[in-house]
């Protein structure tokens, strides 16, 4: 089963339906978003999560946003609310570059319509906010739609580094749950799954949040693929042993030299590969690339609350008035990765000239 993690019921009126994250894997719950207030403490509560999910979910955020209109609207009030729902959306979470790349996509398409309607009666222009609205629910549908086709992509090209009979191992959830489509890292495993090839995922729990047992041994449970959860502190013990021959991982942001934020903990994994000669993939959207950035250095890490670390299922796991550092995302250097999987293809031994040229 491929779940659907980010769904728009009904037109320019309708509302954003998702998966709420937070309550896997022990209750399967849909959440109602109507208005951006909404969505964004879902994506800053991690609700909606996974840097393609939320891109989607904030090109539908601005729909949300359109509803706000009056019918004596026109074009300049509905571009003047598009822009200050953006600039909120942009606000929930720093790191993901696909948050920004779509917010910014949904307001040239609006900027673009706007600009188409040069010649209109003030009139038409009082009653043009519907139709922008339309136009941004059509660009909005648009990057949903690539998404699933980019999710599919991105399995096919990557399914070939995943051998029969081998063990892989992943870190947080990179999968369904994080896309619009079947994932990303999980997307590649999931296509070689489709061929008939026999191998076993092995998914660190990822602290604090535990994204990996929740959520991707969940969704690998779910298509009944053999999967084993370890903690986070096993993995180089299992590399030594001989016993995980790639990992694979998505990425929240890459830089142009190929420098990849993900999950906390993913840098430790690419620096246990690099010992232990295990290949190290990124699997990722070409929109998840940051060109304006030059290397991982420049990329903006989250900081999360303290609460994540110093309590456990509700349980307080620390004493009062620790001091807590709680980043959301390392950075895994080029260096250290194999080959960045997109949907255009492979960019194997990552640099800033390949990437240039795989993205040109």
């Amino acid at each position: 089963m491929i779940v659907q993690a980010v769904k728009w019921v009904g037109g320019v009126d309708g509302f954003l339906e998702l998966v709420d994250q937070r309550r896997l894997p022990a209750e399967f719950v849909k959440l109602e978003c109507r208005n951006i207030e909404a969505l964004f403490e879902a994506i800053k509560t991690l609700a909606v999560r996974g840097a393609p999910a939320i891109g989607v979910s904030a090109a539908y955020g601005l729909v949300l946003a359109m509803q706000k209109l009056t019918s004596s609207d026109g074009l300049q009030q509905g571009l003047k609310v598009l822009a200050q729902s953006a600039e909120s959306l942009s606000s929930s979470r720093p790191t993901a570059a696909n948050l920004f790349w779509a917010l910014e996509r949904v307001r040239r398409k609006a900027e673009e319509f706007a600009g188409s309607q040069p010649g209109a009666t003030s009139q038409e222009l009082q009653s043009a906010g519907r139709l922008l609205a339309e136009a941004v629910l059509a660009e909005a549908n648009a990057i949903y739609q690539e998404d699933v086709e980019m999710c599919r992509r991105i399995g096919q090209n990557g399914e070939t580094f995943i051998k029969p009979n081998s063990s892989i191992l992943t870190h947080c959830n990179a999968g369904a749950l994080a896309t619009a489509g079947q994932g990303t890292a999980l997307s590649v495993v999931f296509e070689a799954h489709k061929k008939g090839k026999k191998f076993t995922v092995y998914v660190d729990e990822t602290r604090p949040l535990l994204q990996g047992a929740r959520l991707t041994a969940w969704e690998l449970k779910q298509a009944e693929i053999d999967v084993t959860v370890i903690c986070d502190n096993m993995a180089g013990w299992l590399m030594k042993q001989g016993k995980i021959d790639a990992v694979i991982t998505g990425a929240d942001r890459i830089a142009a030299n190929g420098d990849a934020a993900n999950k906390i903990g993913t840098y430790g994994l690419s620096i246990l590969a690099r010992e232990h000669s295990v290949p190290f993939y990124i699997a990722a959207p070409s929109s998840t690339f940051d060109l304006d950035i030059n290397s991982g250095a420049e990329i903006p890490i989250e900081q999360r609350a303290a609460e994540e670390v110093t309590t456990f299922a509700k349980t307080q796991i620390a004493p009062d008035g620790i001091n807590v550092y709680n980043p959301a995302f390392d950075v895994t250097e080029a260096r250290d990765i194999a080959a960045i999987i997109t949907e255009r293809g492979v960019i194997e031994n990552p640099n800033a000239e390949n990437v240039s040229e795989h993205l040109r």
